[in-house]
């Protein structure tokens, strides 16, 4: 059974490219040919693109890797976020932070600081690990979207500083969520990158470049293919060829994950593995020609 129909792809609008003007003659390769000044796809090089690609992602999947999806233009914004949280995978849909690879561990830092910034609103003595902070920092917002000291509980440490702090609080508590909500249960590195327009998205792809991490991109006629490693060529700048594309490789991701191993489960109550009864430590007894001889140490009924 084919991954997609060409019907499919001509309803969404995928053989779409951008103006003549506008193309790079690298994607000459991929361009079927050209109708009132706009290059047409060569559908067949997409779907030959996407049928690689899902292979190589499933692939991945299946070893419990972690590929993170990047697409930051409006059209893309919300297909990426659902793609992603529909296959459990990490995402950048609002900014592409400099140094997101290459500078892991300071990003890493921000998102210590947000979960700190974050404890402040719970109640005290409440551990963050306990609670979907996500969902629970969603009910501390008003109707215009801010965060609301009121809804706050008596004892958060949030109550304890100034307006003015506050304010200050809720600025970079916005601003490091707004900008590192996908990556927050990014671990590690990914192994691959999904990428929606590489040519908007050129210091990501950089990035991966220098990481040595495969890139997956939807490619315009108006992008180098020579900066991905599996190019899909299509329209990047419609909704539906976005959201087509983009459910197709997180289905390939889910279908990867199926083939985990299941994970092993320990005895209930138990830590998951078996623990050996003690057993007495054997001490010498005897003298000459007994020294070498070993017996459990006798106790005594009597002894107190």
């Amino acid at each position: 059974m084919a991954i997609v129909q060409v019907k499919d792809l001509i309803e969404a609008g995928v053989h779409f490219g951008h103006r003549a003007s506008r193309w790079n003659p690298k994607m000459r390769p991929y361009i079927y040919g050209k109708r009132n000044l706009i290059h047409i796809i060569d559908l067949r090089e997409t779907v030959r693109g996407l049928l690689r690609a899902y292979r190589f992602l499933a692939q991945v999947a299946s070893r419990g890797s972690l590929v993170l999806f990047v697409g930051t233009k409006r059209q893309a914004k919300e297909a990426i976020e659902r793609e992603a949280a529909r296959c459990g995978m990490p995402y950048v849909s609002e900014r592409w932070l400099g140094g997101t690879l290459t500078n892991y561990r300071t990003i890493r830092d921000r998102l210590r600081r947000l979960q700190e910034l974050e404890s402040m609103w719970l109640p005290a003595h409440d551990s963050p690990g306990k609670v979907d902070m996500p969902t629970y920092m969603r009910s501390m917002l008003n109707e215009s979207g801010k965060l609301e000291l009121s809804k706050a509980p008596e004892g958060a440490a949030i109550r304890g500083y100034s307006k003015k702090m506050v304010a200050t609080l809720n600025r970079e508590l916005t601003k490091i969520t707004r900008n590192l909500q996908g990556i927050r249960e990014m671990n590690r590195l990914p192994d691959a990158l999904v990428v929606v327009d590489p040519h908007r998205e050129d210091i990501a792809v950089k990035e991966a470049q220098r990481m040595g991490l495969t890139t997956v991109a939807l490619i315009d006629t108006d992008s180098d293919p020579d900066t991905v490693d599996l190019p899909i060529p299509g329209n990047d700048d419609s909704i539906r060829s976005i959201e087509l594309m983009l459910a197709k490789l997180a289905d390939a991701m889910l279908e990867g994950k199926a083939s985990l191993p299941p994970v092993p489960q320990g005895p209930p109550g138990g830590s998951g593995a078996a623990v050996k009864p003690h057993q007495p430590r054997p001490v010498p007894t005897g003298n000459g020609a007994n020294a070498g001889q070993t017996s459990p140490k006798p106790v005594s009924a009597a002894a107190t």
